[in-house]
């Protein structure tokens, strides 16, 4: 069970139960959980904010899917907290694109979920894309270059900021910066006007 107003703990000692989940130490993930709530919250509510105004799940809802799909993770080898963040970010997507695909299904299609991409993200794409196209978007930049995807989810989703989103990639702060723009540029064709 999720706790309901958990304390925020410090980066380093989320980083020793996330090592100590990795030698298989479960009881780990019952610490960590406390310490990271309030941050897959945010993470959850910056997911929504994408959303259509009426979407019927709710933040806690996402943190305890997420939460859930988390725990059950085992082959993962925790590279750091903000690998930790990415991954439960990715997830939370996951649950909002198949609950999209699960609510065109029973309309037969009509009315797909909508997201607002904010032009923080893709300078040019249409107002009113669909969470489903975004995905299948995201899907195909993955082909054509994974890391720029990457890029994408812990910057756009995740919400990590250029250092960090560096850190989590092993990558410069300038190769995060030019995968960043290139990234951008890409979506705003892909998902732009006309389309």
């Amino acid at each position: 069970m999720l706790p309901v107003n958990p304390p925020t703990g410090d980066p380093e000692q989320v980083s020793e139960l996330l090592a100590e989940w990795n030698s298989g130490n479960r009881d780990a993930l019952e610490k960590l959980v406390p310490l990271i709530y309030d941050e897959l919250k945010r993470q959850a509510r910056r997911h929504l904010r994408h959303e259509r105004a009426n979407h019927t799940l709710e933040t806690s809802a996402i943190v305890h899917e997420a939460y859930i799909k988390l725990a059950e993770q085992r082959d993962v080898i925790w590279e750091n907290r903000a690998h930790f963040f990415w991954l439960a970010s990715e997830i939370m997507r996951r649950v909002l694109v198949d609950y999209a695909r699960g609510r065109n299904r029973k309309k037969r299609g009509a009315g797909a979920e909508m997201i607002s991409l904010d032009t923080g993200l893709a300078a040019g794409v249409r107002p009113g894309t669909d969470l489903l196209e975004l995905d299948d978007a995201l899907k195909k930049l993955e082909e054509k270059d994974r890391q720029q995807a990457k890029v994408v989810e812990l910057r756009y989703f995740a919400g990590l900021n250029v250092s960090e989103t560096a850190e989590a990639l092993g990558v410069s702060e300038a190769t995060v910066k030019r995968d960043w723009a290139a990234a951008k540029a890409w979506l705003g064709r892909e998902l732009g006007p006309g389309k």
